[in-house]
This record gives C-alpha cells, sequence and structure tokens, in this order.
C-alpha cells in the first residue's frame, strides 16, 4: 500500500523499520516554503495545524509522527517516512515550513492535513532571531498562497519542562504574544516524551505562565515519537511509546475534526501592530534623540546672546560655536538573499529618518513593508509615500559636531520661522516650543500602539512590548501627561510572575548576544 510513496522515496535505513526520506514536490512563493506529498483532492475537506514551541521540544518528531499517521502507517508495518530530512537541526531554519499531505482521505483521517511548522524558540542565535519568526508568520497568513485559517495552535513541549525555568517562561511569552484573542480556544498542548501519564510538571508550567484558554481545562495530547528508533531491541518499549502516540494522534485529530476554523485577520493585525509598534518606537528614540540635540543647540545660542548683547548688537558677524545635530548613514551588517537585504533598513529620502530598523529582513521594496498602509508610511515624521523610501544596508543616525556660526547665521536658520516675532531669542523660544509638540505627538503615536495591542492581543504584557514600557513611561511622564503614564504603569503592574521571569530571561539573553558578538 505504500509502494508510490516509497517509489518517490529514498531509503535511508533498512530497519527494523526501514526508514525512507520522502521527497515531497517543493514550492518556494517569496518567503514560503511548501512541501507537498499527494495530489489534492478541492472536494474533500482541509484541515491546519500550527505547530510553535521551544528549540529541542520535538517539533520535527511530531511533525514526521503525524505525517506518518495521516498516511496510515502502522507500527507492525515496521516502516517509516522521514519528511524532514535532519531531526538533529530541528529549530536551525529561520523558516516557517507548510506541510501538505494529500491524498489519504477518508482512510486514516476524514480530511487532509496541513501542517504549519515554525522556527523553534531559544536557541543559541539570540532574541533577535526569535523576533524573525513574527515577521515569517506575517508572511505566511497574509501571502496569497499562504494559510488564511487553521482549526489549532499546537504548543509543543515536553512533558518534563519545568515550572521554574525562566527560558520556559520566554518561550511561552514569545509563542502567545503572535496570537489575537480570537485564537485562545484553538490553542493546545501537545506533551512530547511522554510515559502516558499525566504530565504535572508540563501543566503546571502551562498554569504558572498563564496560557489563557476559553475553556474550563486546558486541553493536551501526549506523545512518545520514538517510532523511527531501531526496533531490533527493546521492541517492546518501543510499541507501548507508539500506543500512547496513536491515542494522542486519534484524540488530535477529533478535536481537530469538531474545531471551527478561525480566520487569521485579528492575528495579522496583531502582528503588523507589533511590527509598527517596535518601528514607531525605535524611530521615536531617534527623533526624539535628534529634538533634544537641536533644544540643546537653541539653548546654546539663547545662553551666547544673552550674555554677549552689546557685542551682538555692534557686530552682526559675532561668531558662536555650537554643538550642531545632523543627519549621517551610518552602514548595517546583514547578508543578501535573491538581492535583498536580510538586515536592511527602510529609510525615508524626504524626512531623512530610519523608518523600519532592525527587523526588516524579507520585504524586496519598502512598499512590501509591514510598515506601510495604503501605500504610505506610518512611522516617519510626513507619512511619506512609499516611493519616498528605500531599502538599503545603511541606516539615518543623528550624530552632533562643533561648529563655528555668525550671528546671521542664525537669523537666517531661525528669524524665518515666525515673521512677526520682535527678535532672534523670541523665534529661538519659538522654536523650542515646536520641537516639544512635534515630541508629544510622537509619544501619542507610540501609545495609541501599545493601547490598540491591549484592545486585541492574546498577550499584551509580552516581552516585545515591555522592553519598550519603562522608556515610554519615562518620557510620557516628562511630558506630564499623568493619565497616560497611570495607564502605562497600569499594564507594566500587571506583570504576572511568568512574564517578568520571562523579561529577564530576555534581557539577560540579548546581553549574551551583544558580548558574542
Amino acid at each position: 500500500m505504500y509502494k508510490d510513496i516509497i517509489s518517490k522515496s529514498r531509503l535511508i535505513c533498512s530497519g527494523p523499520p526501514a526508514v525512507y526520506q520522502v521527497k515531497p514536490k517543493k514550492e518556494i512563493i517569496e518567503t514560503l516554503t511548501k512541501l507537498t506529498i499527494g495530489e489534492r483532492n478541492l472536494n474533500k475537506a482541509n484541515r491546519a495545524i500550527l505547530l510553535v514551541g521551544e528549540t529541542g521540544a520535538g517539533k520535527s518528531s511530531l511533525v514526521n509522527a503525524l505525517a506518518n499517521y495521516a498516511m496510515g502507517v502502522k507500527f507492525e508495518d515496521d516502516i517509516w517516512f522521514q519528511i524532514i530530512v535532519d531531526e538533529e537541526k530541528e529549530g536551525q531554519t529561520s523558516d516557517v515550513i507548510v506541510y501538505q499531505i494529500f491524498g489519504h482521505e477518508d482512510q486514516t483521517l476524514p480530511f487532509s492535513l496541513t501542517i504549519i511548522d515554525t522556527p523553534g524558540y531559544g536557541d543559541t542565535r539570540g532574541i533577535k532571531h526569535d523576533e524573525q519568526i513574527s515577521l515569517r508568520m506575517l508572511d505566511l497568513f497574509r501571502s496569497e498562497d499562504g494559510v488564511h485559517q487553521i482549526h489549532a495552535v499546537g504548543l509543543v513541549m515536553k512533558a518534563s519542562d519545568n515550572r521554574l525555568s525562566d527560558r520556559l517562561m520566554y518561550v511561552f511569552n514569545s509563542v502567545m504574544s503572535l496570537f489575537g484573542k480570537d485564537l485562545e480556544k484553538n490553542i493546545v498542548a501537545l506533551i512530547t516524551h511522554s510515559d502516558g501519564t499525566t504530565p504535572r510538571n508540563a501543566l503546571k508550567a502551562l498554569e504558572v505562565a498563564n496560557i489563557k484558554s476559553s475553556r474550563d481545562k486546558f486541553i493536551y495530547f501526549l506523545f512518545n515519537n520514538c517510532q523511527h528508533e531501531d526496533r531490533t531491541k527493546e521492541r517492546e518499549f518501543l510499541e507501548r511509546a507508539n500506543q500512547t502516540s496513536l491515542k494522542g494522534f486519534n484524540e488530535l485529530i477529533k478535536f481537530i475534526d469538531k474545531t471551527k476554523p478561525l480566520p487569521l485577520e485579528t492575528t495579522v493585525e496583531v502582528l503588523n501592530e507589533r511590527i509598527r509598534m517596535m518601528a514607531c518606537i525605535q524611530n521615536l528614540k531617534d527623533r526624539i534623540k535628534m529634538t533634544e540635540q537641536k533644544q540643546k543647540e537653541i539653548g546654546q545660542f539663547e545662553d551666547i546672546l544673552r550674555k554677549h548683547n552689546a557685542e551682538v548688537k555692534e557686530n552682526a558677524n559675532f561668531t558662536i560655536e555650537v554643538d550642531e545635530p545632523y543627519k549621517d548613514k551610518e552602514p548595517i551588517s546583514g547578508g543578501m538573499w535573491w538581492w535583498v537585504f536580510l538586515e536592511g533598513a527602510v529609510t525615508c529620502n524626504t524626512c531623512e529618518e530610519t523608518c523600519h530598523y532592525p527587523g526588516c529582513t524579507m520585504a524586496r521594496k519598502p512598499e512590501h513593508c509591514q510598515i506601510m498602509m495604503d501605500g504610505c508610511c506610518t512611522v516617519c515624521t510626513n507619512k511619506c509615500p512609499a516611493s519616498d523610501h528605500v531599502k538599503e544596508n545603511w541606516r539615518y543616525v543623528t550624530k552632533t559636531r562643533k561648529v563655528q556660526k555668525t550671528l546671521n547665521d542664525v537669523k537666517e536658520k531661525y528669524e524665518n520661522k515666525k515673521a512677526q516675532c520682535e527678535s532672534l531669542l523670541i523665534n529661538l523660544e519659538e522654536t523650542t516650543k515646536i520641537l516639544t509638540a512635534e515630541r508629544s505627538m510622537l509619544l501619542d503615536e507610540a501609545y495609541s500602539h501599545v493601547i490598540k495591542l491591549e484592545k486585541i492581543a492574546l498577550k499584551v504584557d509580552s516581552v516585545s512590548t515591555l522592553v519598550h514600557l519603562d522608556f515610554l513611561i519615562e518620557k510620557t511622564k516628562k511630558k506630564g501627561d499623568q493619565e497616560k503614564v497611570k495607564k502605562l504603569g497600569k499594564i507594566k503592574n500587571q506583570l504576572s510572575e511568568a512574564t517578568n521571569r520571562a523579561l529577564i530571561y530576555a534581557k539577560i539573553r540579548s546581553l549574551s548576544s551583544l558580548h558574542l558578538q
């Protein structure tokens, strides 16, 4: 019954079990990779399950086992099909891979199966790699050829996972921050390396992490996916392990079959909003730095004008030395893939600002970047059209330099700001007010992103939000907007023990990554 699959596979171990490396049909559509076994019958139903979890949790083994289950492979057949090429390298891909199993409907399953395998969180490549996962997910969900609804989100974790692990709290936090509130009832735990008994450690970890579910009890399924191992010894043990997985798959398939599929519009909105929030805050930091430098320069002008008032009146060429802020282009590191700067920055030529960096990886052109909406940038000062932007291997940075200026230079720069002003000092004060108002507007914009996430995100107190919260609170407090300070403080004060530990782990991991560089 497996002749057709074997004919398209390569024997890698004679067994028992005989292990074959399947050669699925491979499609690469922009940033998406699809691997397909069999031919789809459009008259048959399809179900989709998304797998997320920590590096080393057993996602690769689970994908292989689920594919074999879907194809009707039984333990007594002494045969095994490997879909993922090298399980030892689990988590070392940066891609989201979609596996499609067709042609077995109404045999083992009442439907065809789509398995979405995401990169593992928490591997040695650092927090920047984890941040890219949300971008890959966004590519998958919004692409015309991607996945637009799912029946279950499988949180893959080991039965032995302990509630005391800060790393696990970080992984849970990262995963849950990806989704909209409407997905909570479709999230289940897929417990690997199970001996078939109640996974108390793993369930306690879920409880501590406050994984949300609209159901009375968090739903979980047990697996022990070692069916591919040599059966010449310990066959009895491997058969018992297979029974655990078989029961888990039977229950999981029933759950998927009965679960209403959910469209991913809200999750796409959450992913977009997080990306825009991070880009907005990074741009805000750059613009505040420039504003503060301009205010410092103006302060130097004012001090000198007041101290040397008599000399200034008598000498129009009176020279002033000040710290002048200016924009410079700073090279950034990052390789290329298909003529795309993987770590490129989207910048605005009109505003001379960095609009999206870091984080803009697979957008081929600025108009493809997530910060663009209706053809315009959501980040730069003037919300310029995408056509005013470039994506290159450099970014704008604010620097200062010592310059000598005459009184005429200062007048030319500032006196036209307000024609009816009676003196240069009044003009300088007016310019300071304008810069302060601009900074206030930027803070309001960043604040609005946080509040919107609170409304739609399954987990608003995510590490990706919290790393910016102290900055927003500090600057909003200086602005004097106590109501917004109170709201941001409330979000911060509601942090659970698990989120606090996840945040500490993320900060330590970021410092470790910088040290390794």
